[in-house]
């Protein structure tokens, strides 16, 4: 992946001179070692303020989701196993993020050359899972709305579940490889790695133009479909036509696909402009700033869900007060108001019908 500048935390190379003239390294003892930025203790204080409370609300956040979906089997449905996988995705870039934010502070790096190889192809993962999720969810909605009478035999649990893991093993093996094919530190106190021209042009059409393409292609037809299921819908509405079980589906699924639309969109929002900058080669401040942009996606997710799933706000609320430890909890109906109690023995081994919101 073309993500340089993200996983060397800027310009590592910035000198600078104290009141005595003298520059500063990152390891003093070492010859070898890389020159520090300098960064006043006000700015880095407000900076790692700044990040680990990012930090803290993206793993909060997206672990009420995992914890939700996992655990309420209503949920259970192949557009949430993929929101659930996303989920992941944005949990594991909140728990790296304090690990980032102190080189992009500290412009050096203090881990170690193991933990350098091993950061630089987690977080390589974790960015392209996120992208294939995205790619997932999108061909998921495009199938659920554009060809509805297909979507129980085409998308199941088990083709689903199949997709994810593939995702995340190809995801894997290509930043492992990347990384070790690549990684290379010019001095010590630097976790980096350099590309060439081609590689660069290479990684950025593979795993961002070509995936942003077919998710934007892919979206565009379906908001096109919607809208022409809206207005038939508006139309029998008007005409004082009840709606059959089929419409109100179309109109459940339309919502459903609007809702992820607008997931996709902040995460192609807050990566194509680091991206654009990324090549042009702008100053560190700018790729600094925008790296700040970056890590804020995965904390936006779950403040999505929040306002357009009714059943997010529900499970939050029997998660934060514990009731999910209560008996058969996880068989609660949370697509109607009630107050909780647990289902009788008779419920259980009842077939569950899921709940068109739970799409």
């Amino acid at each position: 992946l073309f993500r340089n500048k993200l996983l060397t935390g800027g310009d590592s190379h910035m000198a600078y001179e104290t009141e005595d003239h003298e520059t500063r390294y990152c390891f003093p003892a070492i010859n070898s070692s890389c020159i520090k930025g300098k960064r006043s203790r006000h700015e880095s204080n407000i900076m790692y303020m700044f990040f680990s409370l990012l930090s803290a609300w993206t793993v909060f956040l997206n672990l009420l989701v995992i914890i939700s979906i996992s655990h309420f089997k209503k949920l259970h449905t192949p557009t949430n196993l993929l929101i659930l996988s996303l989920a992941v995705a944005d949990m594991l870039i909140g728990l790296v993020m304090p690990i980032d934010a102190s080189r992009l502070i500290e412009t050096c790096w203090y881990f170690g050359d193991t933990f350098c190889g091993f950061f630089l192809v987690i977080t390589g993962l974790i960015i392209s899972a996120s992208l294939s999720n995205l790619v997932l969810i999108s061909v998921d909605r495009y199938v659920a709305v554009c060809h509805p009478l297909l979507y129980p035999q085409k998308i199941t649990m088990t083709k689903t579940l199949i997709s994810i893991c593939l995702s995340w093993v190809f995801s894997s093996t290509y930043s492992t490889a990347f990384v070790i094919s690549l990684r290379t530190n010019m001095c010590y106190g630097e976790c980096s790695f350099m590309m060439d021209f081609a590689w660069r042009v290479t990684d950025l059409f593979m795993c961002f133009i070509f995936p942003c393409i077919l998710i934007i292609s892919l979206y565009l037809k379906i908001f096109y479909v919607v809208h022409q299921q809206v207005k038939v819908i508006n139309t029998l509405m008007k005409g004082g036509k009840c709606l059959n079980e089929g419409s109100v589906r179309r109109k459940s699924e339309s919502k459903a696909a609007l809702t992820l639309g607008i997931i996709v969109t902040v995460y192609l929002l807050c990566w194509i402009p680091y991206y654009i900058c990324s090549i042009s080669g702008v100053s560190s401040t700018t790729i600094n700033v925008l790296t700040c942009f970056v890590f804020s996606n995965s904390g936006l997710n779950p403040m999505v869900y929040a306002l357009f799933y009714p059943w997010f706000k529900k499970t939050v609320k029997l998660i934060l007060t514990l009731k999910i430890f209560q008996a058969a909890s996880s068989l609660v109906n949370i697509f109607t108001e009630h107050q909780f109690t647990p289902p009788i023995k008779t419920y259980e081994t009842k077939q569950l019908q899921i709940h068109p919101e739970g799409i």
